[in-house]
């Protein structure tokens, strides 16, 4: 098996689950293809965070000389499992003074952006879920809507402990959401795009076979990435800026006042931000899907013969780059072919006839 194919093995995975709707009309194949995306996006990510969550448990026991989870499954592996159950049953205690429209929308509001954000890595070559010029302004501008999910978990629970967690929480958030992009304009600059694909293709290539040329290896980008790393502890509550939640002080934080499912929606969003962070640092500073030595490249697909690239120049001088990838569909009129650009997805079709 050809290392190009298991390097593309996801994106042969789709094209045959959307090769029964070669006839369908277009728009019901850019659906159907968005719903493939986002089940792939939810279903590793939510195997991710159940067992990242295991294995913080399993480590954080071993640090204070205990087990850990380890009663469900084989080694406690289906401990999440148990939560979920468990969190699905538990009955769900709303204030009686709550505003419970508000109350009932924080969770969701805060794991639907989450999963927006997600949405804009790039996870491989081709594999970008929805690929959009302004990657990068998007994650953002979707990110800083957290605040206000946890502004309204605080304020619909209608508890002074709430209230006081949220605007800590917010404050924290709104502090360091300011270096966190600033250390992202250097990447923008340099490479003259907003799109995470494009910064991902600019750090290609190695020095003497070994060096590669992440972005994180200059003077500007390791500094710029110490100041991500930290920045991104912050935006994700973690250790040690884990303060807003303040057990000792505060009981919760803005999740004083949710139980059951809506608290581990809160629990989950948290582990899907630490997901985004960690994505959007890999593809500004650490090359994205690029292997850390070249000698790793021989897993990686080379160009295929079926794809090319597409050059336009356009009147005002302004050189437009679009790589597009060429489709023989099932069921399609010989001597045409289906381009779909692979910087917006949006499954265009031009049909035209080979020389």
């Amino acid at each position: 098996m050809s290392g190009g194919f298991l390097d593309q093995i996801f994106l042969r995975a789709k094209e045959w689950l959307l090769s029964p709707l070669a006839g369908a009309p277009d728009w019901l194949i850019q659906i159907v293809s968005s719903l493939i995306n986002i089940s792939g996006v939810l279903g590793v990510f939510l195997t991710l965070f159940a067992l990242i969550s295991v294995l913080e448990r399993k480590i954080l026991g071993r640090m204070q000389n205990r087990y850990g989870p380890n009663r469900v499954g084989p080694f406690g592996l289906f401990q999440p499992v148990a939560d979920g159950i468990k969190m699905l049953i538990k009955e769900d205690v709303v204030p009686a003074r709550a505003d419970k429209v508000v109350h009932f929308f924080a969770p969701i509001l805060v794991a639907a952006t989450a999963i927006l954000t997600l949405g804009v890595i790039p996870y491989g070559r081709n594999m970008t879920p929805f690929a959009i010029d302004g990657g990068i302004l998007f994650f953002f501008a979707v990110g800083s809507t957290t605040e206000l999910a946890v502004f309204m978990a605080g304020w619909g629970s209608n508890n002074k402990f709430s209230m006081l967690g949220a605007m800590r929480a917010i404050a924290q958030m709104v502090s360091y959401e300011l270096p966190l992009l600033i250390t992202t304009l250097p990447v923008v600059m340099i490479v003259g795009s907003l799109s995470p694909d494009a910064i991902v293709a600019a750090q290609d290539g190695y020095s003497f076979g070994i060096l590669p040329h992440w972005f994180v290896t200059t003077p500007w980008g390791a500094a710029a990435f110490i100041l991500f790393f930290v920045s991104g502890l912050v935006e994700s509550n973690r250790t040690p800026f884990d303060v807003p939640e303040g057990e000792s002080e505060i009981v919760a934080g803005h999740m004083t006042e949710y139980s059951g499912f809506k608290y581990a929606t809160f629990f989950m969003a948290e582990y899907f931000g630490m997901f985004a962070i960690s994505g959007l640092a890999a593809t500004l500073f650490l090359g994205g899907w690029h292997s850390p030595i070249a000698a790793l490249n021989s897993a990686h697909s080379r160009r295929s013969n079926h794809e090319l690239r597409l050059e336009i120049h356009a009147s005002d001088g302004v050189h437009l780059y679009r790589r597009c990838r060429r489709l023989a569909l099932p069921g399609a009129r010989s001597g045409r072919l289906a381009l779909v650009a692979d910087s917006d997805r949006n499954r265009l079709s031009h049909a035209f006839a080979p020389p």
